[in-house]
């Protein structure tokens, strides 16, 4: 079905939208690359020290990313329910994108405090932004096919905000700290913070959001209340799961263990739980539910949503794992440091190329098609990586760039599919909390992340890597080559088995766009 005129948007609209996510991944494709690597061998604190860092903040604070979903939906202003939110919380993202890469002469333990005081900030500022930046796409256009092409634009500028900082970042650190790493990163995110609350204006003042989502009804305060009661829902086993997560990959030598076969069994017994009280939550009558478990039921009873949820966080471990590796690969493996901004803006160009194309295929073959011939070529790809010899650079930019293609098919493709879900959910339920489904964008970000960063350093942590201890390092290097390789491509082929199953293919999308039409009149 072709798009309608009216359901089109312009070029400059599209690009505007872009420079958001361009701002965003300044932090999250960008500095966050560098961050794992700034803990270990710059701020002093240990692989796993830093791996319990990352995995539980990230997943603690993708639970916020629910509860803002929650506050843009419910939040008007005379610019609409997302686009304020962008403005205001850029200048707060920048600001602890400079703390966070701030390396304060302090003793180890306020180290760690001070990592987990900016980190929590940094990403609960994320979160401020980037929701509503992504529910902002839900609401410029009903097409799902321009969202699609939209899409493409996003994560363009998302790649090319991520090229700065991954390229640039070596670079402007040995300019501006010649030889003291601290004060190099803290003076190169003055620079790249600058850059982000520029970009974010431009979003701001060159997009419109033209849907009007059906209203939700009740008191604000009782609504959070419930929200907050039913939280542990997704909290305690998310908690469950990463706590069994941590103690299968601590080190040997960790001072405090937990024991896996304690774990795995408390894990199970909370799933189970959890989703007897789910199901008890489903099976109320719509009368003795508020407006938000009405949108909490909605989500657990969407099977599409689900599975895209399980989507983003496969492709999120995939994706993650290689990208924060890659700096411990260049600077330990092949010993060329500064080649990583070059690896990574090869990386990055590719990435904008396929995002931009990445909406026309998907015109031609569907999204369901394009994603699992993504996650294959791209998993073999990168298994293949471990075979290339330790001096064989061309080889390795020849399939990481190759891999990289049909990788970044992948994000693209995961926020369009969450368009597919509202809508979804919109024609089943007549309800549609847009910011709340998209919100699952940017959980399924912070908790894939946080898996993937905390994967990387627990298996280094593994090896006995100390980021300070030179003597350390050469006994790591094989795991490094496994991080760069099959370890990621494991999570691909897994995304692929549960993708078979997806039902929202371009045909169904058709009928219940053309049915949403109709509704909306």
């Amino acid at each position: 079905m072709a798009t309608s005129s009216a359901n089109k948007l312009s070029i400059l609209e599209k690009s505007g939208y872009a420079m958001g996510d361009a701002a965003a991944n300044l932090v999250w494709r960008g500095a966050l690359a560098y961050l794992a690597v700034f803990y270990t061998d710059t701020l002093g604190i240990t692989a796993a020290a830093a791996a319990a860092l990352l995995l539980l903040v990230r997943v603690s604070d993708g639970i916020t990313d629910i509860i803002m979903g929650m506050i843009a939906d419910r939040t008007h202003t005379k610019y609409g329910k997302f686009r304020p939110w962008i403005l205001w919380s850029a200048p707060v993202l920048g600001l602890f994108m400079v703390l966070a890469f701030t390396a304060p002469d302090i003793s180890p333990t306020m180290k760690l405090v001070w990592a987990y005081f900016t980190y929590i900030g940094l990403t609960l500022a994320y979160t401020v932004n980037n929701v509503p930046y992504s529910a902002l796409m839900g609401v410029m256009t009903s097409s799902h096919e321009e969202r699609s092409v939209l899409s493409g634009y996003r994560f363009a500028g998302a790649f090319l905000g991520g090229a700065l900082v991954m390229a640039g970042t070596p670079y402007l650190v040995e300019y501006f700290g010649q030889g003291d790493e601290a004060k190099g990163y803290q003076q190169t995110m003055y620079v790249f913070a600058a850059l982000l609350v520029t970009l974010c204006v431009i979003t701001f003042m060159s997009t419109r959001e033209r849907i009007v989502p059906t209203e939700n009804t009740g008191s604000f305060k009782k609504e959070f209340k419930d929200l907050l009661i039913n939280l542990p829902f997704i909290i305690v086993p998310l908690l469950s799961i990463s706590l069994f997560f941590f103690s299968l990959t601590q080190a040997e030598d960790a001072t405090y263990k937990l024991n896996p076969w304690i774990m795995g069994p408390l894990c199970v017994l909370v799933l189970v739980g959890t989703g007897y009280l789910i199901r008890s939550l489903i099976a109320r009558p719509e009368t003795d539910t508020t407006p938000s478990q009405r949108d909490l039921i909605n989500l657990l009873t969407n099977k599409p949503w689900l599975m895209i949820l399980g989507l983003g966080f496969l492709t999120m471990l995939f994706n993650g794992i290689k990208y924060v590796v890659i700096a411990y690969y260049f600077k330990h493996y092949l010993h060329e440091p500064t080649m990583t901004g070059m690896y990574f803006l090869a990386l990055l160009i590719t990435s904008i190329f396929a995002a931009f194309v990445c909406g026309y295929f998907t015109r031609l073959v569907g999204k369901k098609t394009l994603f699992i011939a993504s996650l294959v070529i791209s998993g073999v790809l990168t298994g293949c990586i471990s075979l290339l010899d330790q001096n064989d650079v061309t080889g390795l930019f020849v399939l990481g760039c190759a891999a990289e293609f049909f990788a970044a098919f992948m994000p693209v493709l995961t926020f369009s599919m969450l368009g597919d879900a509202a809508d979804y959910s919109e024609w089943k339920h007549g309800r549609r909390a847009t910011g709340l489904f998209y919100s699952a964008g940017s959980f399924i970000q912070k908790t894939g992340g946080g898996f993937a960063g905390a994967l990387v350093l627990m298996v280094l942590g593994a090896y006995g890597y100390v980021g300070t201890d030179e003597s350390t390092i050469a006994q790591a290097t094989d795991g490094m080559v496994m991080l760069m390789s099959w370890i990621p491509a494991v999570f691909a082929f897994a995304a692929v088995f549960l993708l078979i199953f997806y039902p929202l293919n371009s045909k169904r999308m058709e009928e219940i766009e053309a049915e949403l039409n109709v509704q909306r009149g």
